[in-house]
């Protein structure tokens, strides 16, 4: 009989102390996230492939900033490398976050007239992105980090 008792316990005990486990792993992952996520200004670095058109294709890098309003929208400054030739530019756009923390961004880049869409993933925190041109004919990728983590700017 104390066998069975002390089986049933430990039975028990293991049971709640998985239940437990697991319902603190489903509210990290119900934490969520929106476009208040990303608040400040971000460093980026792009580097990839223009395929197309033709008399744009060729290698691919960028540096600059990006600054997130937390309302869905965004600014940036930036040097485009393209093809060896180096040029400053800015972008205008907005974006939206999907509350399993991934989204998007659309952009103008001025002064090229040129619009362009990327799709991220937030990571950290919302203290950096994972970032892919969604464009035809790119092939780039991209990585943005918080300037000053752990506050909004």
């Amino acid at each position: 009989m104390k066998r069975s008792t002390i089986r049933k316990t430990f039975t028990m005990a293991a049971v709640t102390a998985l239940a437990l486990a697991l319902s603190s792993t489903a509210k990290a992952d119900n934490k969520g996230c929106s476009n208040a996520t990303l608040r400040g200004s971000y460093a980026q670095t792009g580097t990839g492939v223009i395929t197309a058109p033709p008399d744009q294709a060729g290698p691919f890098a960028n540096v600059g900033t990006l600054i997130f309003d937390g309302n869905g929208g965004l600014t940036g400054t930036l040097v485009v490398s393209s093809n060896g030739s180096s040029s400053p530019a800015t972008e205008t756009g907005t974006y939206t976050v999907n509350s399993d923390c991934t989204g998007t961004y659309t952009v103008q880049i001025a002064p090229f007239g040129i619009t362009s869409q990327a799709f991220f993933a937030i990571d950290t925190n919302g203290d950096e992105l994972e970032i892919i041109v969604t464009d035809t004919g790119s092939v780039i990728t991209c990585v943005a980090k918080k300037l000053y983590p752990g506050r909004a700017i």
